[in-house]
């Protein structure tokens, strides 16, 4: 095995800085490795003088490796450090394995509910399994650098899979479930699939329906429930796992020896609201380090100590459910348990109040929905219970926001009262009575949903990052935390604030281990991403207060340009006008190179919980709000075609609100209107992560944008 640019495993050699430059790589990035073939070489070139020894090497020495590739087996310069844990040695991911059989060998590592019963998998045999769909994916003909597209929800099946498909020397490619046919048919290309792994029935239809467009795909396999109709080249589960009993251990061995950790290893497509979605090529040492950094940066325990328990529900096509299910885990020894496939859809609490994670991660939509429901039931509630559960909260607000700002503090009788009364029922209830570390991220959360949680004694932590930094870039924890903040960056990750404003505000850039190789086969793109100083440029607008914490202001993209010049980010404005109407689900703000802005609304209903479409009943808590207005109104229909006066008169009254606190005359709503439905994942104008898709719905209520802008507002200016 040819070792990577930089630094190998702890048993190679590296050359000293002292020596030449090669065709413009510097003999210290040159790695020797142990093999007698180069060692052989050494003590003759200690004794050469510069020139013989720059010639000697010169035949000897790889092609001069950059920064990134887009090319399926190219090699990337691993971005070490001098010291701390950005100059720890590189780990592949069969090496990662292995350290986890060595210290967690014996402790459950994944759990499963069927039937009623919770069914686990040790690390051993967590890893044996690993192995065995290794061999399976080369009996089946993988090739190397070619693609494995899992498409399904989160099991012990995506999990094999995934690892399997990076030690039998191929890529591990998530597709979102979501996905139609032909985006199916485009990720399948792009990553030269040779297999293709599927759930179920619905999403085996997908594949079949383009199989005949994929000349390389060679087998399916299915693996979530019993196949309809045998056809050539299809699998499930069992039939697919026994393939790999004839290949040879050592056949298997040889491959994994041959993979290096600065070559990639997994895909992450990215959702593509804009475009078509692009490949993030994720080295070895992007996952394994940052999974590593990642985890002592918010204090995981190692699961000899205490194990760690999570809950997988996210899509694991998404890197942020990829490095909290399955890469943190096999890293510290945690247990990973699987949801249900209609978790999203009402099923996610039950499952928490199960398990009781020690660690949780929400997308922001997720938290919100939660506030909504503890809402409702609350409105149910008696007076005296209602009463009280006003006190503990503003009690929790109050002390925890004291101890965000002043570390530790003596806790007052007060809120000790209302936690034995309130704040323990909560967490129970939410099956969070033990989770100490309750994430957010992917997408923009409220201020006020923010609040809500921390009254109630759970602090949501915000981290960032995008797929292109293989995950997490910053983060927040309990000894650092601000509110609306996403913390600081991890340790051995760096972050530089790009032509920032008087204010402080610029583009974000991310330096450091974690970030990716490249695009697969896009490099236009790769170098609008990574500059010629190696920084990868987020598309993200941020500044950093004087403690270093990192605040979105906005994105680039989404910046909105009006007629008049001015750019004006959109995230603020929505979440302002959330909070001030707290019937409101999800809002939008339009008005790029108008002469005013506008405001697409939409108003809190209830989700269907088989399709998780929205419906038109208005939830508990909508309902409650208009009966106070006066409004009689049950049902988003209703609100709408009757404009109702209420209702209309308090959104107008939370607008002006937020108007009245703008910074300037551009920056204030003139014209809004609240649409038929909600937004959804179905729907299209959210992404997977719950990620609004701007010029999705751009596109999608275009007519109605067009009405707003029909006749001019006199205030608009």
């Amino acid at each position: 095995m040819e070792a990577p640019a930089v630094l190998a495993y702890p048993s190679a050699e590296v050359l000293k800085p002292s020596l030449p430059e090669l065709n413009g790589v510097s003999l210290h990035d040159v790695v020797v490795t142990t093999s007698p073939s180069v060692k052989n070489h050494l003590p003759k070139a200690a004794k050469e003088t510069k020139e013989s020894e720059a010639e000697m090497f010169r035949s000897k020495a790889p092609p001069p490796i950059g920064l990134w590739t887009t090319k399926q087996d190219g090699e990337v310069k691993l971005r070490m450090d001098e010291s701390g844990i950005g100059c720890e040695p590189p780990v592949r991911v069969h090496e990662l394995l292995l350290e986890a059989v060595r210290k967690y060998g014996d402790l459950d590592a994944l759990a499963t509910k069927k039937g009623g019963t919770w069914t686990k998998l040790t690390y051993k045999e967590y890893y044996t399994q690993c192995r065995q769909a290794a061999k399976s994916f080369l009996k089946l003909g993988l090739e190397r650098f070619h693609g494995v597209c899992i498409l399904g929800f989160n099991s012990i099946e995506w999990f094999l899979a995934d690892i399997g498909a990076i030690l039998a020397g191929g890529f591990a490619v998530g597709v979102y479930t979501t996905n139609s046919p032909e985006a199916c048919q485009y990720v399948a290309e792009n990553c030269e699939a040779n297999i293709i792994v599927v759930e179920n029935d619905k999403q085996l239809q997908k594949i079949l329906e383009v199989q005949k467009k994929l000349p390389l795909l060679k087998a399916i396999i299915q693996y979530g429930e019993p196949i309809k109709e045998k056809l050539p080249n299809l699998y499930n589960w069992s039939e697919f796992m026994t393939l790999g009993d004839v290949v040879p251990d050592e056949q298997l061995d040889k491959v994994i020896e041959a993979q290096k950790v600065n070559q990639c290893c997994t895909l992450i497509y990215t959702s593509g609201t804009t475009g078509q979605p692009k490949g993030v090529m994720l080295s070895h040492d992007n996952i394994t380090w940052t999974a590593q950094a990642g985890g002592q940066f918010v204090g995981l325990t190692c699961g000899l100590e205490r194990q760690e328990l999570v809950v997988s529900y996210l899509p694991l096509s998404h890197i942020a459910a990829q490095m909290i299910d399955i890469w943190l885990p096999l890293t510290f020894g945690m247990q990973t348990f699987f949801a249900q496939p209609d978790a999203l859809k009402g099923t996610l609490v039950e499952t928490l109040k199960e398990v009781r994670p020690t660690a949780f991660m929400g997308v922001p939509r997720v938290w919100e929905k939660m506030q909504e429901k503890m809402k409702a039931v609350g409105a149910k509630s008696s007076a005296l219970k209602k009463k009280i559960a006003t006190w503990a909260k503003a009690v929790g607000l109050e002390t925890n926001i004291k101890r965000m700002n002043n570390g530790t503090i003596e806790l007052p009788m007060n809120y000790r009262l209302a936690k034995a009364l309130v704040y323990k029922k909560v967490r129970k209830a939410l099956g969070l009575d033990r989770c100490t570390k309750c994430f957010t991220g992917a997408a923009p959360i409220t201020k006020e949903t923010l609040e809500y949680f921390l009254s109630l004694d759970i602090p949501v932590y915000e981290l960032y990052g995008m797929s292109e930094s293989s995950g997490p870039h910053t983060l927040s924890h309990a000894a650092n935390f601000k509110l609306t903040s996403c913390g600081r960056e991890i340790t051995g990750c760096k972050t530089m604030i790009y032509k920032p404003d008087c204010d402080g505000n610029g583009e974000i850039c991310f330096a450091g281990r974690h970030i990716f190789m490249g695009y697969l086969n896009m490099e236009d793109k790769t170098k609008e991403a990574i500059d010629n100083d190696g920084w990868l440029h987020s598309g993200d607008l941020g500044k950093h207060d004087p403690d270093g914490f990192l605040y979105i202001t906005g994105r680039i993209k989404e910046l909105i340009i009006t007629a008049g010049g001015e750019n004006i980010p959109p995230v603020p404005i929505e979440d302002a006008v959330k909070e001030a109407v707290p019937i409101l689900s999800n809002v939008m703000l339009v008005g790029d190179k108008a002469k005013f802005l506008s405001m697409l609304l939409t108003l809190k209903c209830n989700v269907n919980a088989e399709t998780g479409d929205p419906e038109d009943d208005l939830t508990p808590e909508t309902i409650e709000f208009c009966r106070k207005l006066g409004s009689k109104a049950s049902k988003v229909s209703q609100i709408v075609t009757t404009k109702d006066p209420a209702v209309h008169s308090a959104i107008q009254k939370g607008i002006t609100a937020v108007n009245n606190r703008a910074v300037s005359n551009a920056q204030k709503i003139q014209k809004w209107v609240i649409l038929d439905k909600d937004f959804s994942i179905n729907g299209g104008e959210l992404g997977p992560t719950m990620k609004l898709k701007r010029p999705v719905v751009v596109k999608m209520y275009k007519q109605q944008i067009d009405q707003l802008y029909a006749v001019e507002t006199p205030d608009a200016k």
